[in-house]
């Protein structure tokens, strides 16, 4: 066999064990590379509610402290969390907290959330990922999902529902990551 045969070879069985271990840990993301507490928290697409919508992404919140919560117009839980969301937003945002929630609600429903929004009186940013790639990106399991990172971008709490953004606990939470150093 000729070295030239040899190396068409090799490259042949590269390109195909490449190809089984790109498929491997895309098929197995969730076990290998969970969203969890600690890790850091994945880039996300989602989009703003404007007239003519702009891309925003994870890192455009880079050092910040931040909560994103994943809801949809339809779920009732959320429309119970909003009004404490909006409170913590009010006591904190001046001091430095940016909550983003990302609503996964259908495509074309930007009217309905825009209504949503105004209904609540929101004044915290609202963006909407009509493809819902962010429930897969942090393994949502159920809505609301919400998520609070330091400014190091790492995951410090992820609550699985609804919950009141008033409480001592949440506050503490919040004061907490606020004051803390990062190395970036």
């Amino acid at each position: 066999m000729t070295v030239r045969k040899q190396l068409a070879i090799a490259c042949v069985v590269l390109a195909i064990v490449a190809a089984i271990a790109y498929g491997a840990t895309q098929y197995l993301r969730k076990e290998l590379f969970p969203v969890e507490l600690g890790t850091k928290a994945p880039d996300f697409t989602a989009f703003t509610l404007d007239s003519v919508p702009r891309e925003k992404r994870l890192s455009d919140y880079r050092g910040k402290v931040l909560m994103i919560n994943v809801w949809a117009t339809w779920c009732l839980p959320c429309r119970v969390e909003m009004p404490s969301i909006e409170a913590l937003n009010k006591a904190y945002a001046s001091k430095g907290l940016k909550i983003v929630a990302v609503s996964i609600d259908d495509p074309g429903m930007d009217p309905a959330i825009r209504a949503f929004v105004k209904q609540y009186g929101l004044t915290f940013e609202v963006l909407h990922d009509p493809k819902n790639r962010i429930a897969d990106l942090y393994d949502v399991t159920g809505y609301p999902e919400t998520f609070i990172l330091g400014k190091d971008g790492i995951i410090r709490k992820k609550l699985m529902s609804a919950t009141d953004w008033n409480s001592p606990e949440a506050r503490a939470l919040v004061d907490r990551l606020l004051v803390e150093q990062t190395d970036s």
